[in-house]
């Protein structure tokens, strides 16, 4: 389903009905306290064709996360005012991103991940020109995917690995040019759909 940049502010503007369903890594008994705030950017480009999603593939350098697809974001400074200004300031910080050229829509439910941190999802919509500048210490590259194809759920495909000496299970979206989105941005991206277009199938 395509949606213009007038039909994604008046969805975002939806509240989460009670009964939400919220995808989350699994996690032990009692993580949920010790768990370490952080924010990540969810950037939709009001392209003048259509609507696309902003993704970075990480530096194969980094500690954690080597070489893997996200969002902009990370761990929460102690002096942040909230995750909007988190996530803002991880993108300006990795991509260059100027904030005067992004309206935040508002926020999806938490996600927990499996390393220990819960990630507040700030939606937003960014206006070009936005002229980024990725910090080679931490992105490779900047690339685009619709977001038509991102909210088409025939894309949404469930993978497991070995993890710790168990199985788990986790979403993944494989975009053209080998591109593979999974694990906690897959699955935000899972709850960005079930929230824009909860009338169809989960």
């Amino acid at each position: 389903m395509k949606l213009d940049a007038a039909a994604l502010r008046e969805r975002m503007r939806r509240r989460f009905p009670p009964a939400f369903s919220v995808y989350g890594d699994e996690r032990e008994e009692g993580a949920e306290a010790e768990a370490k705030p952080a924010a990540v950017l969810v950037p939709i480009v009001d392209d003048a064709q259509e609507l696309t999603v902003l993704f970075t593939q990480r530096t194969t350098q980094l500690k954690a996360h080597a070489g893997q697809v996200s969002f902009p974001g990370g761990r929460a400074e102690p002096g942040d005012a909230s995750p909007e200004f988190t996530a803002l300031r991880e993108a300006q910080e990795e991509i260059g991103l100027d904030p005067a050229r992004v309206e935040v829509l508002g926020r999806l439910p938490d996600y927990h991940t499996r390393t220990g941190y819960v990630v507040a999802p700030v939606v937003a919509l960014l206006s070009p020109p936005l002229a980024l500048v990725p910090d080679p210490a931490e992105v490779a590259e900047i690339f685009y995917v619709p977001l038509a194809f991102l909210l088409d759920p025939a894309n949404h495909r469930r993978a497991s690995r070995s993890w710790q000496g168990r199985t788990v299970s986790f979403y993944e979206m494989r975009y053209q040019n080998g591109r593979t989105i999974w694990g906690a941005t897959a699955g935000m991206i899972v709850n960005l759909y079930r929230h824009l277009i909860p009338e169809l199938p989960r």
